[in-house]
């Protein structure tokens, strides 16, 4: 899977990439019947947007026989790391720290969560 640098999706490709995350390699159809009950997309909705993706360099697709079949080539990490640095430098001037006060401040963050947190903190800080 190669590592993209910069990788902005909507909400929409994000379920698609969840799919292709979760199950690997598969093909059109499947991915349009596990959006289906969520998303209600016509088959052809999904091939437009895995299209789009793979000229994007986000999927990869192989074909066998006249069936298509896509991966992910980019990492679910990959992709949030790359989103929330973009929401970090738009929303809050590059200053991450800016983004968890924000967090804590509108009560996004329970009181029982930041110890879970504070844990996490703790173990970076050792690597």
């Amino acid at each position: 899977m190669m590592r993209s640098s910069h990788v902005s999706l909507s909400e929409l490709q994000i379920a698609l990439m969840r799919v292709l995350w979760e199950r690997g390699e598969t093909s059109t159809a499947d991915v349009a019947a596990a959006l289906a009950d969520e998303r209600g997309l016509a088959h052809t909705t999904i091939a437009t947007l895995l299209t789009r993706l793979e000229k994007r360099g986000v999927v990869g697709q192989r074909r066998d026989g006249r069936q298509l079949f896509y991966r992910a080539e980019v990492g679910e990490a990959d992709v949030k790391r790359s989103m929330v640095a973009d929401l970090i430098g738009s929303l809050f001037a590059g200053d991450a720290n800016e983004l968890v006060a924000h967090l804590v401040e509108e009560a996004e963050i329970a009181p029982a969560d930041l110890a879970r947190i504070r844990q996490r903190l703790e173990r970076g800080e050792r690597k």
